[in-house]
This record gives structure tokens, C-alpha cells and sequence, in this order.
């Protein structure tokens, strides 16, 4: 008769041991965005201790210049960090879904050149400078800019091959963003008004802007998270994809005016931000394999930490200024995404 206390523990099933594992790994991704997120308010070129940030927002004190900052600066700008984060992380994983494509990002595929280049277009020629103007331009531009890449990359029998969009991306990248710096170069007014917005900057937005921006991104946010299972199977093919009941064509028309919509937020917000939302799907593939659902759940964590990391050292590099948060994802993202393709292999998804 077997020893009861020698008798080996009955093995784990394998998928709820993947999925106790990647749980414990995004309820730890959400503990570090807490942490980010109080760094993002508590620090910053101007020394506040830590009693007068809790002083803030207990015993708010109207004529406190650092309760002034802390609200009326800090908040705002670490709020737009999660939000325009994971706008941007969302809408890359979308785009590599869609288009199976490595490469693809908002910043890439034109999409952020193209909302960018409706903003300056409309503020210039127009003279549109309220926010509300500056969004539904910026959803316009962002929207042509998609329609163009897939249009003239599905030109030919093999249709949007991930080749052809990134070429496409990238000329019209190029021609959206040499129409923007001819619009701002011919007005001074204009490139005064302008070259902050340009670089891509989490700094000197208030709260209307964020509250302007934030229906749209959270509509934009419940329609990405539900795509994962359609991700799925159009990465698997469009053949098989048809076989398994989905309605091809409607489900990437819908994706890509989701995406559409979460970069035009975004970047009326704080401008092109590029790197995050190429970047951040890949290093969410790398926790959680290669499960769109789990891409996208991670990419909501993972993003908005990114962006606000880079903008806590934007404020600590330089002693008597800052870097903006767009400058720094590129001296950084650059280098790190090499990285990543020189280590991982992204020649598929």
C-alpha cells in the first residue's frame, strides 16, 4: 500500500498555471504603474517634500505655489501620461494585429504625421486654436493618413503585404511631416505656437485639455479591448480567419477607425509621440506570448509607464529645465528598439 505522505502532489494543468502566472505579472505591472504615477506627481525641477504633495490635495492652500504646481501642473500632466499612454501602446498592438506587420505603429504608418499635420494646417491656414478645433482636426488627419497607407498598399494582387504599408508609412510620414514643417517655417506666430506641441510634450497641458481628450480615448480603450479575440484570428490569416466566421473587412474597417480615433486623441493632446506604441506590444509579446488578449491587457499596463518614466527624466536631466517627454522616448526608444530586433526575432508575428 502506497504511503499517503510520499505520494507525489498531482501535477498543475498547464493553461491555469499560465494564467495564475501572467495575472501575478500584470497585477505587478499595475503596482509599478502606482509607483510611477506617484514619482510622476511627487518629483519633478522644482524640490517639493513629500508632506507638502499630501498637503495638496488634504489642506489644499490656495496661495501654496507648490500646491498650485502640484495640482494644477503635475496632475494633469501625470493623468494625460496614463491616458495618452495607453492610447498609443493600444493602437500599436492594433496596428501590428491588423496589418501582421512588426513594424507597425502609429508614428510609422503616418497616422500621428498625418493628425499632427491637420493640427498645424487647421491652426495656420484656418486660424483654429481652441482644443475641441484642434481634435476633430487631428482625428481627420489621422484618419486620411490611414485611409492613404492602406489604400496605396493594397494596390497589386498581394495586397497590403507588411512590406508595402511600411514603405507606405514611411513616404507618407516623410511628405506629412515636410507639408507640417513648411506650414510652421512660413509663420512665425505660428512656429512660436507650435514648436512645443511638435516634439511631443506631456508639459503645460491642464486639466480641459484632459478632460476634452478623455471620452474619446476611453471609447477608443473599451473597443480595443475587446479586439483581442479578432486579432487573433486575423493573425492567423485571412483565410482562415473568414473560416472561422469573422467578417473580415468590417472587423479591420472598425480597428482602424479605433485606431484612428486613439492617436487623433493623443496626439491633439501632447503632440507626435513616437516609440511607444511600436515598442510596447513587442515587449508584451516577450511577457505573455503571443495571445492578442493578453497583448492588449499588457499593453494598457506597460504604456502609460513608458511614456511616464521618460518623462520623469525629461524633468531631471536638465538642472534649470526639462526635456520633453517626445525627446526623450527618441535618445532612448531608438537605441532600445535595436536592441530588441537584434535580440528577438520580429521579422513575423
Amino acid at each position: 500500500m502506497t504511503d499517503v505522505a510520499t505520494r507525489p502532489a498531482p501535477a498543475v494543468p498547464a493553461r491555469p498555471r499560465r494564467l495564475l502566472r501572467l495575472g501575478v505579472s500584470w497585477v505587478l505591472l499595475v503596482g509599478l504603474l502606482l509607483v510611477v504615477c506617484f514619482f510622476s506627481i511627487s518629483m519633478g525641477s522644482r524640490d517639493i517634500t513629500l508632506r507638502t504633495v499630501w498637503d495638496a490635495f488634504d489642506a489644499f492652500d490656495p496661495s501654496s505655489t507648490e500646491h498650485a504646481v502640484i495640482r494644477e501642473m503635475r496632475v494633469p500632466r501625470t493623468l494625460l501620461g496614463l491616458t495618452v499612454g495607453a492610447a498609443l501602446g493600444m493602437s500599436g498592438a492594433i496596428l501590428q494585429g491588423v496589418t501582421r506587420n512588426p513594424l507597425a505603429d502609429p508614428g510609422i504608418m503616418g497616422i500621428n504625421a498625418g493628425a499632427a499635420a491637420a493640427v498645424v494646417a487647421s491652426a495656420s491656414l484656418l486660424g483654429i486654436g481652441s482644443l475641441s478645433g484642434q481634435i476633430w482636426a487631428a482625428f481627420v488627419g489621422a484618419g486620411l493618413a490611414t485611409v492613404v497607407v492602406y489604400g496605396v498598399s493594397s494596390f497589386g494582387r498581394e495586397g497590403a503585404t507588411p512590406v508595402k504599408l511600411a514603405l507606405a508609412g514611411a513616404a507618407v510620414t516623410a511628405g506629412l511631416t515636410a507639408f507640417t514643417s513648411a506650414l510652421v517655417m512660413t509663420s512665425t506666430e505660428a512656429l512660436n505656437e507650435l514648436r512645443f506641441w511638435q516634439v511631443g510634450a506631456l508639459a503645460g497641458r491642464y486639466m480641459p485639455v484632459f478632460w476634452q481628450t478623455l471620452p474619446f480615448i476611453v471609447i477608443g480603450l473599451v473597443v480595443a479591448v475587446g479586439a483581442g479575440r479578432a486579432l487573433n484570428g486575423l493573425a492567423l490569416g485571412e483565410d482562415v480567419a473568414v473560416a472561422l466566421g469573422q467578417r473580415v473587412g468590417v472587423t479591420r474597417a472598425v480597428l482602424f477607425v479605433t485606431v484612428a480615433v486613439l492617436c487623433g486623441a493623443a496626439t491633439a493632446a501632447c503632440g507626435p509621440i513616437v516609440f511607444v506604441g511600436l515598442v510596447v506590444p513587442h515587449v508584451a509579446r516577450m511577457i505573455c506570448g503571443p495571445d492578442y488578449r493578453a497583448i492588449l491587457a499588457f499593453s494598457l499596463v506597460l504604456s502609460p509607464i513608458v511614456l511616464l518614466v521618460a518623462d520623469i527624466l525629461g524633468r531631471l536631466a536638465v538642472p534649470d529645465g526639462e526635456l520633453q517627454v517626445g525627446v526623450v522616448l527618441g535618445v532612448l526608444g531608438a537605441p532600445f528598439f535595436v536592441l530588441l530586433v537584434r535580440y528577438r526575432n520580429l521579422t513575423e508575428l
